[in-house]
């Protein structure tokens, strides 16, 4: 692997550590706790493990599933070659500086590679360890730490997001929707099944209202009681995807507090990204005496709304819709939570639907929470050729399960000047249960 231009000691850090030569341990990490010296880049706060490093052979099985790889060619944004240059960070070679921060941040965190590797390479926990290293110790330009900041000030605060909205082109975003707010607690339809809380999601229930009021009408006829906490914040998956550990850390206590009180059997989830999160809130704060207990019952209650419909089995009416269907597998559906199966069990449910698998399916649509932001040329790169790939299986409509892959293929068929119709796969299901019309389709 080149890393020619891959220098020791040029890092940029902040604070205190800002002088500090590459090489050395942080100077506040007590001598009780040191590691090896192979932990020199990284200060000791969870650095990338040495072992799970060492799990890579560097058989390059990863590569034709990772998307900057395929954009690039470049071996240092593939995963082995990112793992390789977490090896050498760990062993004082190369610091934290601008070369590693940019490859590292190229990272889509799809997992992709998590899924393809056969030689069960953690990949996910590497990249989430290493991405909050980045954000202790490489001070980033001003611009970009003031989009970033703008970013996390935005889209974790639903009622600002809301307020922002009118300066957003969001045709789609109804006035009703802005000003639609459940009820805290549905009744079952039947008899009870299942008493479930519903995580609303931050960009969810500000762009995609209508996915959480299906997935509401879905479980109430399906005889499960719906929760919908009031008090219920954002999950953290955007600040834990992107670095911000101690900001995601305190969106999941919070988010954990919210469900606590309402005693449910199951938290649902439709947002992927949000769920993939959830379910890793136990290993997020294992080191939190107060929270580790009740964060390993949390995660080991949360399901994507495919699973409990998946494991329920129908009992509420469908009635036919024929629609030819392309599924699109979200990346943090398919590869972080490895749920595949039950989201085409669920479609095909569903009397009358075709559902079309799409070419490329593991290659990630682009949007990776703030990445289509943050990077828009490889997103938008991705987006299209993701949107080619749909077209390509000629569908009436594209199915998802995650507002931001919503809004990526959406953005990625205007710029190739298509419209089809993108939803949500529990709003098929739902207007099946109904009778109706899926919405964004003209009744023939």
């Amino acid at each position: 692997m080149d890393t020619s231009n891959v220098q020791p000691g040029n890092g940029s850090t902040s604070g205190s550590q800002r002088k500090k030569p590459v090489g050395l341990a942080v100077e506040h990490a007590p001598a009780v706790s040191m590691r090896p010296t192979q932990l020199a880049g990284f200060d000791l706060h969870h650095p990338p493990e040495p072992e799970l490093i060492a799990d890579c052979v560097h058989c390059g099985f990863c590569l034709p599933t990772c998307p900057t790889y395929l954009l690039w060619g470049e071996e240092m944004d593939s995963p082995r070659g990112r793992i390789q240059l977490m090896k050498m960070t760990s062993a004082g070679e190369i610091g934290i500086n601008a070369t590693f921060t940019a490859h590292i941040d190229r990272c889509l965190g799809c997992m992709a590679c998590v899924t393809a590797c056969p030689s069960g390479v953690q990949y996910d926990k590497l990249i989430e360890a290493t991405r909050p290293q980045i954000e202790r110790h490489y001070k980033r330009s001003f611009s970009d730490r003031l989009f970033r900041s703008f970013l996390f000030s935005l889209f974790p605060h639903p009622a600002r997001l809301r307020a922002m909205l009118p300066l957003l082109f969001m045709p789609s975003v109804s006035l009703g929707a802005l000003r639609s707010r459940p009820a805290t607690f549905t009744r079952a339809q039947g008899k009870r099944r299942r008493r479930v809380g519903l995580l609303l999601g931050c960009v969810q229930r500000v762009f995609f209202d209508p996915v959480n009021a299906a997935t509401m009408r879905v479980l109430t006829a399906e005889g499960c009681d719906v929760v919908v906490p009031p008090g219920q914040g954002c999950c953290g998956a955007l600040c834990m995807h992107s670095g911000r550990e101690e900001e995601g850390l305190k969106y999941a206590r919070r988010l954990i507090d919210a469900f606590e009180v309402w005693g449910v059997d199951t938290v649902v989830v439709n947002a992927a990204g949000c769920g993939s999160t959830m379910k890793e809130y136990a290993h997020l704060l294992r080191d939190d005496p107060r929270y580790a207990e009740r964060a390993r019952a949390f995660s080991d209650s949360v399901r994507d709304i495919s699973e409990i419909l998946a494991e329920l089995e129908p009992v509420a009416p469908r009635h036919p819709i024929q629609l030819r269907v392309a599924y699109h597998d979200a990346c943090h559906l398919a590869h972080a939570q490895r749920v595949r199966l039950q989201p085409r069990k669920v479609l095909h449910s569903i009397p009358g639907i075709e559902v079309v698998d799409i070419p490329e399916a593991d290659i990630c649509c682009g949007s990776a929470g703030i990445y289509n932001l943050i990077e828009p040329q490889a997103a938008n790169q991705l987006g299209e050729r993701k949107a080619q790939h749909i077209l390509s299986t000629h569908p009436d409509v594209i199915a998802t399960a995650n507002p931001g892959c919503l809004l990526q293929i959406n953005a990625a068929l205007q710029r190739l000047g298509q419209r089809i119709p993108t939803l949500h796969p529990v709003e098929l299901v739902d207007a099946s249960i109904r009778g109706v019309v899926p919405p964004g389709l003209t009744k023939e």
